[in-house]
Formats: structure tokens, sequence, C-alpha cells
């Protein structure tokens, strides 16, 4: 699958789409989800046209990985997640759930989140 330069999340980085921006930095950009699932849900993307954590992993720079995954531990700390943990979520593809084919991990907090996965 090719990546789609239409979908949502290129459309926001190239400021298309506007979002309140909580971090932003070479390698990542965050903002709150609008429809959120914890009391806090913030999702953060790489600025490069990857479609999945797979696309991600075997196609990044090690500089791309090695800026995203701090930008994501960056934007936990500075949300107040750390303190009393957070769930990192990748979904990849239609079985593991993926709306937006733009690689995005979604960092859920603010209370306990409960199971890994239901139903």
């Amino acid at each position: 699958m090719a990546y789609d330069d239409q979908n949502i999340f290129a459309k926001i980085l190239r400021g298309e789409i506007p979002c309140t921006k909580l971090y932003e930095d070479e390698y990542a950009l965050a903002f709150p989800d609008i429809n959120p699932h914890a009391p806090v849900h913030i999702l953060v993307i790489p600025k490069g046209p990857y479609l999945s954590i797979e696309d991600f992993g075997l196609r990044a720079s090690p500089e791309e990985i090695t800026g995203f995954y701090r930008a994501v531990s960056k934007v936990a700390a500075e949300n107040g997640l750390s303190t009393d943990g957070f769930r990192a979520i990748a979904n990849t593809g239609a079985n593991g759930g993926q709306e937006v084919p733009h690689f995005h991990v979604h960092l859920l907090g603010g209370k306990p989140i409960g199971p890994m996965v239901s139903g």
C-alpha cells in the first residue's frame, strides 16, 4: 500500500487542517485526540510519510526513530502522564483498528485505563 498524502494527519502536518499543538520538533508533532478515550488522550505523529509502526521501523532513519520516541517520552512527561503511568498504543492495519493511514501513537492516561483488550 502506498502512502496517501491526503490523509488527515498529512494535512495537519502541512498546516491545511489546524490542530492544538502540544509539542513539535523536527521529528514529531503531538496534539489532543478529537475523540478522547481517557482524561488525557494525545496523538504523537512522525513528520515523515509512514503508514504504520511496521513501515516506520523498516524505512525511517535511525535519527527519525530516536527523535520520534524521544518526543513520545517528552510529551508523556510534559502532560503529567509519567507519574501515575499511561498506555501507548500504535494501531496497525484493519485488524489492529488503524483508522488513519499515517503512523501514530496514542498516549492515554489520567485514570486507570483497564484491560489491554476487551471483546
